[in-house]
């Protein structure tokens, strides 16, 4: 088979999808108790979000069926979603909206991949990269570019906070110094820290957007106005450059695939020909579910009521459990921040690395995701390569019981993994050396 350039790209395998196909190797024909899975990507089953979503897609089913089903539907995305879309915002936010700035796609990861073939790449002003302002971010974001070296990150400034937190922070400087900006591409909050921007880092953001004459896509998937899974610092703005991208996938129904975006014309019609000229639409029966659940107001609800509270819970439950497991005398820290569906833990020693954690790890079955792959590679043998690969996440979504056998196991192969780094004097090889 011979692929092109781009096919052989879209085509591999990279470093993440290579650990969760191990993952389900390794777990099949196992049952469910004998791996604990501290890498899954899926939101937690919350009783209301899922009581919620049935009940939308039932009634739906029930009155939507014909109509959504049945039939195809508008590229752009269904008329009774995009006059809800744009009946909450206005109501949320004081929005002024018509359905020209409003598209629908199956989730928001395929709004992004449009965003990254309509903006990056080859074109008129040379070669053109998709930027992510903040790494470590979102991993699938490295999948989206079918050009050779078409996506840049710009490392993060570093602040610890006392014994065991620290925060990364947006340096501005760094991603003016970019060249051959196509699209800035960011999460907030972020994947895999729970970061979120504040309002002066999205004002500077949007001033380099406007500079360059780009567009900065903004990923609110975790965030605001639904489903709130980590404390977000600032509301989505509406901007001339701003393409804001939301989901329902992480409130609650991830495998119906629909998300949507709002951003001036230019950009909204660009993204719904590309929808018409590759999947042609996102599935109609969830599109009229959520506009269900928008114009009720059953997803606020939710959302405020159970989503938001489970995430705050259940991070303050594994912060607290790491306090009272990890070693007190090693430099480990956990990213700053209110709920988030992960936890991102850094051991800031020369004979930590995130492979060789996640190998002793599965040899007593448990797995964590390696920090690496949340960073736009190849990673530099200095900073911010050496970060990278001395960090890792851990899920929230799974239940309190694995987790905390899970993190125990995490603690005693550190311990290991320090004692085994001074009995022979010296940090163990990094993996790939």
């Amino acid at each position: 088979m011979q692929l092109s350039l781009s096919g052989t790209r879209m085509a591999g395998v990279s470093g993440l999808r290579g650990i969760m196909e191990d993952v389900a190797a390794s777990t099949a024909g196992a049952s469910a108790d004998e791996w604990l899975n501290l890498g899954v990507g899926n939101p937690a089953p919350i009783p209301e979000a899922h009581d919620m979503w049935r009940a939308a897609l039932a009634e739906s089913l029930a009155d939507d069926f014909g109509q959504t089903s049945c039939r195809y539907g508008p590229s752009r995305g269904s008329q009774v979603l995009i006059e809800a879309v744009v009946d909450y915002f206005r109501r949320t936010y004081g929005w002024r909206l018509g359905p020209e700035n409003v598209v629908v796609g199956p989730g928001s990861q395929m709004v992004c991949f449009a965003a990254a073939a309509l903006f990056a790449g080859p074109g008129a002003r040379g070669d053109r990269k998709i930027v992510l302002p903040m790494v470590p971010d979102y991993t699938g974001y490295q999948g989206l570019c079918m050009h050779e070296r078409g996506i840049a990150g710009v490392p993060p400034r570093i602040e610890q906070q006392g014994d065991h937190r620290f925060r990364y922070a947006l340096d501005i400087e760094g991603l003016r110094r970019q060249s051959d900006i196509g699209v800035l591409l960011v999460s907030s909050p972020g994947n895999p820290t729970g970061r979120a921007l504040d309002r002066a880092d999205l004002d500077a953001l949007i001033a380099v957007a406007t500079e360059r004459e780009v567009p900065l896509f903004l990923d609110h998937a975790y965030g605001s106005p639904f489903p709130r899974i980590a404390e977000v610092h600032t509301e989505p703005v509406l901007h001339d450059n701003v393409v804001n991208c939301f989901s329902v996938s992480k409130a609650g129904l991830p495998g119906e695939r629909l998300g949507f975006a709002i951003g001036a014309p230019e950009y909204i019609d660009a993204l719904a020909a590309f929808m018409s000229n590759s999947v042609l639409h996102a599935p109609q029966l969830p599109q009229a579910a959520l506009a269900r659940t928008l114009r009720d107001g059953r997803l606020d609800h939710v959302t405020h009521h159970a989503i938001a509270p489970y995430y705050r819970e259940k991070k303050q439950f594994v912060a607290d459990l790491l306090s009272e497991v990890m070693p007190p005398d090693m430099d480990w820290r956990m990213h700053s921040g209110a709920g988030g569906m992960f936890c991102w833990l850094w051991v800031n020693h020369g004979w930590f690395d995130d492979i060789a954690l996640y190998n002793r790890l599965k040899d007593r079955r448990v797995f964590i995701v390696p920090g690496r792959h949340f960073f736009v590679e190849p990673l530099s043998s200095a900073a911010p390569g050496e970060h990278a690969t001395r960090c890792f996440r851990i899920s929230l979504s799974t239940e309190e019981k694995v987790l905390t056998e899970g993190v125990r196991r995490v603690a005693e192969v550190l311990r290991e993994m320090r004692d085994a780094a001074s009995a022979i004097g010296a940090p163990p090889p990094r993996s790939g050396e």
